[in-house]
């Protein structure tokens, strides 16, 4: 005889490699609904969240991330007397008996505090206020500095998000805008996600914004900005439109119901990736087309990165080395340098750079290495070469439509390029993803 296991001795996957402490395996999340009360004057929270969950193994508790915030009141299906423990990472909730596997809970968690994003080794990530608003970056694990989650990339959920915040602000948030009202000096915003979202990837932005929106190649998609940096703006997302309409054309249709480009006032370090939606700072616009590439990097991730997403972050060159490529595609498509052109002068960098990378497994100190970016990429452009653009691009296009909404991890991938190719492929991937030694770009 045989018993299920438990949360208690359930083994540890591949998805906790780098991340051990945040998220489970143990239970998958069906859906998030968020209702946040926010003063951006006194940066205050006060919100709820119901967790609609499934249990993968028999549940003796339910653990979900929750970092600076303190949970005021926690009910499983409704129990007014559930038991809860909170440690300044994890809130702990107790059920009266084990859920069984297979299951299906909800948790409703009242929760405040003053948000602020926590410090990890890739800086500060999570909720952060602006001079005059907020900004969410949460990649890979600042999603539990504003709601309890199961924060693993592998667990996706649909998500309701409802925003009450002082009038003056514009709020922009993960999915598509159902009801905007006004009351006592007060506006309240709720957004709809139907599409799978990974926790890193849903977000909140409030602002001083003028939205402009506008639709290329069938896609609705709008620009938010401060009215202070509207020419800047104005000029330097123009290409979008065009960009759109060359991703469609090489990756597939664009995955979501919408695309939104939000401009801060503030200065910014990097762009921010999200569902639906890319964020970049004043520091990104500068009214010549500086960042132009990163416009376009960022775009891409919404077919690889968001819809197509990563089972386990050991594979993050899934998401950073096609957005990187992309890049190089967009270049191509708009006049610029040649992808060709644009591999061998990046090729040529990493030879100069440390070989001591493992592409499919950087290490969680390497995860964002520029290394991994342009490795990723080269890789992509050597495939390029062996199929040739007819079966690399439908390729992509294949991947793109057969992953949709879902997760990957290289092997599978590497099954699927194997489709494509009238040749093996294991020793092509074996040197550009479990080697160090560099590779040639090929033919």
């Amino acid at each position: 005889m045989t018993t299920a296991p438990t949360s208690a001795d359930a083994a540890p996957t591949a998805s906790h490699a780098y991340l051990p402490r945040s998220g489970t395996d143990d239970f998958s999340v069906i859906s998030y609904d968020l209702d946040l009360g926010y003063k951006v004057a006194t940066n205050r929270l006060d919100a709820t969240a119901v967790i609609r969950g499934r249990a993968n193994v028999a549940l003796s508790a339910i653990s979900l991330d929750l970092v600076h915030l303190r949970a005021k009141r926690v009910r499983l299906d409704g129990d007014k007397r559930t038991r809860f423990t909170q440690s300044p990472t994890h809130v702990r909730v107790k059920p009266a008996r084990p859920i069984p596997a297979g299951g299906e809970f909800t948790v409703e968690i009242a929760y405040d505090g003053s948000p602020v994003p926590r410090r990890t080794r890739w800086g500060t990530l999570g909720w952060e206020e602006l001079s005059d608003g907020v900004i969410v970056a949460s990649q890979p694990s600042g999603a539990p500095t504003w709601f309890p989650c199961n924060d693993r990339p592998s667990d996706k959920a649909a998500y309701r998000i409802t925003i009450t915040t002082e009038q003056p602000y514009t709020v922009l948030a993960t999915g598509e805008l159902v009801e905007h009202t006004v009351s006592g000096g007060r506006g309240t915003w709720t957004f709809e996600r139907t599409e799978p979202t990974a926790t890193y990837l849903a977000a909140v932005q409030i602002g001083r914004y003028v939205l402009e929106p506008r639709r290329s190649d069938g896609v609705e998609w709008v620009i938010a900005y401060p009215p202070a940096l509207a020419r800047r703006v104005l000029a330097d997302f123009a290409p979008v439109g065009r960009m759109i309409e060359c991703f469609q054309e090489r990756f597939g249709p664009y995955p979501f119901p919408s695309y939104t480009v939000v401009v801060t006032e503030d200065p910014l370090e990097i762009p921010l990736e999200s569902q639906g939606m890319a964020t970049f700072g004043a520091s990104h616009v500068d009214g010549r087309g500086g960042s132009e590439r990163l416009i376009a990097h960022e775009l891409a991730h919404q077919w690889f990165g968001n819809s197509v997403g990563v089972a386990s972050w050991t594979d993050i060159w899934l998401n950073e080395g096609f957005a990187c490529y992309a890049e190089w595609i967009w270049s191509e498509f708009s006049g610029g340098a040649t992808a060709n052109t644009l591999a061998r002068t990046h090729h040529a960098g990493l030879r100069l750079k440390p070989k001591d990378l493992v592409l499919a497994d950087p290490g969680v100190d390497h995860m964002f290495d520029d290394r991994v970016y342009k490795r990723g990429a080269c890789l992509l452009h050597a495939l390029r070469r062996r199929l040739g653009d007819d079966r690399f691009f439908a390729l992509l296009r294949g991947w793109s439509a057969a992953r949709r909404y879902g997760t990957a991890s290289s092997a599978d991938f590497e099954a699927f390029a194997a489709g494509y190719s009238n040749e093996p492929l294991e020793t092509f991937f074996d040197a550009w993803l479990r080697e160090t030694r560099l590779p040639a770009l090929g033919l």
